[in-house]
């Protein structure tokens, strides 16, 4: 069985849950402060206050509804006062149509006001919008650009993405040894795409001499975390012997978590690489590959891919 990574994706906060997950209030009195004195102070125009009130409205927290399209409202209020918070998240629900009428263009706008301002995410998102040409022309020299900005300041998608334009040569001259090095500084965060970015540049000996053993502990921080192709990938890896000594049992576990966890396309493939493997295994190897499953389940199983 040869060598298998799936190819990891450009990182931004597109999603509606994401967006709910990356929501921050004002100051904690303030963020905590009822609907009523809220929405006075919101209405006297106080740009924290404001956003404070979208963000109960979009989270149907602190005694208010949840209703996007007061969320817009009130944090387009603050946005136009120039904080940055609300424009990134106004830029959100453009992004995600909720709230609003799905607008791409709105959303690199309002992503633009923030990340003009050192917004980290904006900076992110509006470099994912230049990279896929969404709401802009298409511009990689762009992407790298904003998600430079970002990587700089620490977030650990833009050093994701980042590397995978000096891996792909897209933006910026191909350089394996910057690539290495920007997923580096996103897998040592625990970003899993990072990790098994660099697991595989260990694997395949690009910017870095071949090192099975380095790609093993890079996909098994990934696999512990729920990331299906980094479970493949080490399944592979147990499977074939490279890095690990070869354990059919190891190596049908995370093939088995990695068919459960991948998308619809890929799961049918990767179960018929795990039932290939079995064809090799005693019944005893298999109930053992199956009681590690239900293991890792209880302990990992609830556990996101970041």
């Amino acid at each position: 069985m040869t060598k298998r990574h799936f190819v990891t994706g450009w990182h931004g906060t597109m999603g509606l849950t994401l967006l709910l997950m990356g929501l921050i209030g004002y100051g904690a009195t303030s963020a905590q402060a009822p609907l009523a004195e809220t929405r006075q102070d919101a209405e006297l125009g106080d740009a924290a206050s404001q956003f404070n009130l979208g963000l109960m409205y979009a989270t149907g927290q602190g005694g208010a509804p949840q209703d996007f399209t007061q969320a817009a409202v009130w944090w387009r209020k603050a946005a136009d006062q120039g904080l940055a918070d609300p424009q990134f998240n106004l830029g959100l629900l453009y992004a995600v149509g909720e709230g609003v009428s799905r607008d791409l263009t709105q959303a690199a706008t309002w992503y633009r006001k923030a990340a003009d301002q050192g917004f980290a995410p904006a900076q992110v998102n509006l470099g994912v919008l230049y990279r896929d040409g969404d709401g802009v022309l298409q511009d990689f020299t762009q992407a790298v650009a904003w998600w430079r900005k970002a990587a700089e300041q620490g977030h650990a998608d833009a050093q994701s993405n980042l590397g995978l334009m000096y891996d792909s040569g897209e933006g910026v001259v191909e350089d394996l040894t910057q690539a290495v090095a920007w997923y580096r500084k996103a897998a040592d965060q625990g970003h899993t795409e990072g990790q098994v970015s660099l697991g595989f540049m260990y694997a395949a000996g690009r910017g870095v001499p071949e090192d099975d053993a380095q790609a093993v502990a890079w996909y098994r921080k990934a696999a512990d975390e729920g990331h299906a192709g980094a479970q493949l990938s080490l399944g592979v890896m147990y499977s074939n012997g490279e890095g690990a000594p070869q354990d059919y049992v190891e190596a049908h576990r995370w093939m088995s978590l990695a068919a459960s966890r991948a998308s619809a396309e890929d799961r049918e493939q990767i179960a018929d690489a795990r039932d290939a493997l079995s064809k090799e295994m005693t019944p005893a190897q298999l109930i053992e590959a199956q009681k590690r499953v239900a293991d890792w389940q209880v302990v990992f199983g609830k556990r996101q891919p970041n």
